[in-house]
């Protein structure tokens, strides 16, 4: 899987200019991006081409999806016998959300609405009955995103030299490496957060 900023970037924000260091940071750079995969609920992986198959949970409900760049084909599976044998005309359906561009943050689409005839065909036990055929991922890695991955990195190349949890001492006592997350790395992903009601 790819990481969210490379390996010149980080040294660049630490202040590294040698490459002792380089196998260490590669692998806080990897364990961070998947770390930002977890607490967004998504990747931020670059749009390839690829099928998924869904299984909706209502008939006029909105599809949740993986991201999605773009649409080659939507099939649904009426008769359950995994033929996915109605394709839906591109009228039949709606890509979500509307402004995909909004505020200065650009996403993907993430969920399908059918429009009027249309509809998710649902089963009990849930199977998959739609299929999508398309491009899945980001355009491009939000900067929010790598600067997160930056910062988390950091944290965590840092945090081998205190491995048992303690930063240093003070008058107070030890002063320990905070087990929240890091503020502005969550200020960085709260609006890629997916929330899943």
């Amino acid at each position: 899987m790819s990481t969210y900023a490379n390996l010149s970037q980080v040294k660049a924000a630490l202040r590294i200019t040698d490459a002792i260091d380089d196998a260490l940071l590669t692998t806080a750079l990897e364990a961070a991006s998947r770390w930002v995969d977890g607490w967004c609920d998504r990747d931020f992986a670059p749009a390839a081409a690829g099928t998924a198959v869904y299984a909706p949970t209502g008939r006029m409900d909105d599809l949740l999806v993986d991201d999605l760049t773009s649409v080659t084909s939507i099939s649904i599976d009426e008769d359950l016998d995994e033929s996915y044998g109605t394709t839906l005309r591109e009228l039949d359906y709606v890509l979500l959300p509307l402004n995909a561009s909004s505020g200065g943050l650009t996403f993907p689409y993430s969920r399908i609405r059918p429009i009027e005839e249309g509809y998710w065909p649902t089963t009990a036990p849930s199977r998959p009955t739609v299929r999508i055929v398309g491009e899945f991922g980001w355009p491009a890695v939000p900067g929010a995103v790598r600067e997160a991955t930056i910062l988390q990195t950091s944290r965590l190349y840092t945090r081998l030299s205190s491995p048992a949890g303690v930063v240093s001492f003070g008058d107070m006592g030890a002063i320990r490496v905070s087990r929240f997350v890091d503020p502005d790395v969550e200020l960085l992903l709260e609006p890629y957060r997916r929330v899943r009601l």
